[in-house]
């Protein structure tokens, strides 16, 4: 009886084992069989997600329409990314782009938050030209640039389809921007001194900017130029109130409420100023949207634009005059030409020496008030270049 009930018992014991074992194995397949889904789904994820956000997609021209990207690998492309390279984002070589003027103004009006810079900053100067076509005194420019090389950037506005023909040894050679069509005494002016600036801002190093046209010329040397921008606590931007029919005649009642009569102003086209200020003029929309509906005809806005903008907003940074020499005495639209038999050594004396007046520099009086002049003819070049050593010392 014992011996039967023995046998039982191991009978059962050795069925539970089997079972439990069985059932151990069932759990492990299962367990198998939820990990290879699991594997099989994530692929299967992966693969539909990466159609979405490949880097080729991110980076595609459909996303930014004007820029030019490429999504090559780094390895082989990186030369030709500019703006993988910190060193070329800093300080762009190639001017030329596709972005439009929006596009451009809005790039152009970034600013660090952080004040230091990460590389060693050498303040430049931006020599802006703007200019139909050929400048005609670029021989004089050179010899003036000659030797200053890490001290200055050239930026060149002229219409497009026009070919700066000089020798690639030039300082203006590659330095043609993208432009547009302008027409004397339309807000096309206003457009084409915007983009000077904004392509010139992309340029961290440049510190102050000053527009020119081809009939310009220096009257000190480069280190004496240098020196007296570098060191000045304004900007160079002309700025009064002409009570006359060229002054406040020209200002447009529907221009009101953002701008008011007694904010108008008049000055030179032809300023300087230091980045902050220029940062200033290419972020704005709204006012020169306001120039583009109300000042015209006979308006004038390169006269009053900026003058008026920064009376309005800034107005202590400015000097509220000029660097740029010119004789409005002639009756017209247009100032005194000067020729080949105009040019003397007392002449150019005059305008380095101020006729006598004297002007503030950071609060002091001084008589060196003009670093350039105009208007000048093409065939005043060879008795500059030939007095040029003498008398403006370079």
């Amino acid at each position: 009886m014992w011996e039967k009930k023995m046998g039982r018992n191991r009978g059962e014991k050795e069925e539970t084992e089997k079972y439990i074992g069985l059932l151990k194995l069932v759990q492990i397949l299962s367990f198998l069989v939820v990990f290879v889904a699991g594997i099989i789904i994530g692929l299967a994820t992966s693969s539909h997600m990466n159609q979405y956000f490949t880097p080729s997609l991110l980076l595609s021209t459909n996303h930014f329409s004007g820029l030019s990207f490429e999504s090559n690998n780094c390895s082989k492309n990186c030369e030709e990314n500019a703006y993988l390279h910190f060193e070329k984002f800093f300080h762009p070589e190639n001017l030329r782009h596709r972005m439009s003027d929006e596009q451009l103004f809005w790039r152009a009006s970034m600013v660090p938050s952080k004040e230091e810079y990460p590389v060693v900053r050498t303040p430049k100067l931006a020599f802006m030209f703007l200019t139909r076509g050929p400048l005609p005194l670029l021989p004089l420019w050179e010899r003036f640039f000659k030797g200053h090389e890490e001290y200055f950037s050239i930026y060149v506005h002229a219409l497009p389809g026009y070919k700066l023909n000089v020798s690639k040894d030039s300082p203006f050679y590659g330095r043609q921007i993208p432009s547009q069509n302008v027409a004397w005494g339309t807000v096309e002016m206003a457009d084409a001194e915007k983009r000077l600036l904004a392509n010139a801002l992309l340029d961290f190093s440049n510190e102050r900017f000053i527009l020119l046209s081809e009939s310009c010329i220096p009257v000190f040397n480069f280190p004496t130029v240098y020196k007296y921008l570098s060191g000045s606590e304004h900007s160079f931007v002309e700025s009064y109130d002409d009570p006359s029919r060229y002054g406040r005649g020209r200002y447009n009642r529907r221009m009101r409420p953002d701008i008011k009569v007694y904010q108008w102003r008049k000055g030179s086209q032809w300023f300087e100023m230091h980045r902050k200020v220029a940062i200033y003029i290419i972020s704005d929309t709204k006012y020169l949207t306001i120039f583009r509906k109300y000042c015209r005809p006979s308006c004038y806005p390169d006269e009053h634009y900026i003058p008026t903008y920064l009376n309005i907003f800034h107005p202590s940074l400015m000097a509220n005059r000029t660097v740029t020499w010119v004789n409005w005495s002639v009756l017209g639209p247009h100032p005194a030409m000067y020729r080949k038999e105009n040019i003397t050594e007392d002449f150019i004396q005059s305008i380095r020496n101020s006729n006598g007046t004297l002007c503030l520099y950071n609060e002091e009086r001084t008589s060196k008030c003009y670093l350039f002049a105009r208007k000048f003819a093409p065939d005043a070049l060879e008795p500059l270049l030939n007095m040029s050593s003498k008398v403006m010392e370079f």
